[in-house]
């Protein structure tokens, strides 16, 4: 019915437009002006990219993601077989395996108020040792000097020793900083559970709770009378240069 030319021009006409979503797509895979760096432009690219183009990449990268899951699942199956061959290695993070528990409480400390926040601090450790019942030793600096050297032996590492200092059972548990943590934590009463008693907290009757009386020997003068080498009084060797000796009754001998 139509002319030869008519059906040649429509099909010229018609055949660009079926071309247009192939064409396109394949100009957006080919043209190097589309290949983004960043993150969040490859996901546009991505989106324009048909699905034929796409597939090669997924399956290339999951192989990689199942070879990270089999590697971490390895991992931690090790980590808990090593956990079940060692149960009684205690853990680094807690605080039972790192603070000493039970054995002898010893505080040192100063009763001179010279240095205000120093005299507090010893207060109030020893306000904390005696509300918990603890038998404590405590070892006064200012009655007895003897007791720095001792100290300082102990924590050899420290240039400049601060006080109160406490160990327990020979073992180093910290300043008034660390003796207050443990305290508000709860971790003191675990501590010094071995050394709690209801006659801790009882005033001796022969020092008066002060831990030191006078010397038998010298009467607190720090001097007796020796005859030998033509006589002559001589420093007592049975007190401190205070003249003063730890109370028999209440305190240990000190180590």
């Amino acid at each position: 019915m139509w002319p030869s030319f008519v059906k040649t021009r429509s099909r010229s006409r018609s055949s660009p437009s079926s071309e247009p979503a192939t064409s396109t797509s394949t100009a957006l895979v080919r043209s190097p002006r589309l290949s983004f760096t960043s993150p969040s432009l490859k996901d546009l690219q991505s989106l324009l990219v048909p699905d034929s183009a796409a597939a090669p990449s997924s399956t290339s990268s999951s192989p990689r993601v199942f070879h990270r899951i089999r590697v971490a699942a390895s991992a931690l199956r090790v980590l808990r077989s090593l956990q079940h061959q060692n149960p009684s290695s205690p853990s680094p993070s807690s605080p039972a395996g790192e603070l000493p528990a039970g054995g002898r409480v010893v505080l040192y400390f100063t009763s001179l108020r010279v240095v205000r926040g120093t005299y507090e601090d010893c207060r109030a450790v020893r306000a904390i040792l005696r509300g918990l019942r603890a038998a404590v030793d405590e070892r006064d600096l200012s009655m007895d000097p003897g007791f720095l050297a001792e100290l300082a032996a102990l924590l050899p590492h420290r240039r400049r020793v601060t006080l109160p200092q406490v160990f327990v059972g020979g073992r180093h548990l910290g300043d008034a900083e660390e003796v207050r943590r443990l305290h508000e934590s709860g971790e003191l009463r675990r501590v010094l559970a071995p050394a709690m008693s209801a006659s801790a907290i009882l005033t001796c009757s022969r020092c008066g709770g002060e831990r030191y009386v006078l010397c038998g020997s010298c009467d607190g003068s720090h001097k007796r009378y020796s005859l030998k080498g033509g006589g002559g009084f001589r420093a007592c060797s049975d007190c401190n240069e205070n003249g003063l000796v730890r109370c028999p009754a209440c305190c240990a001998p000190a180590a």
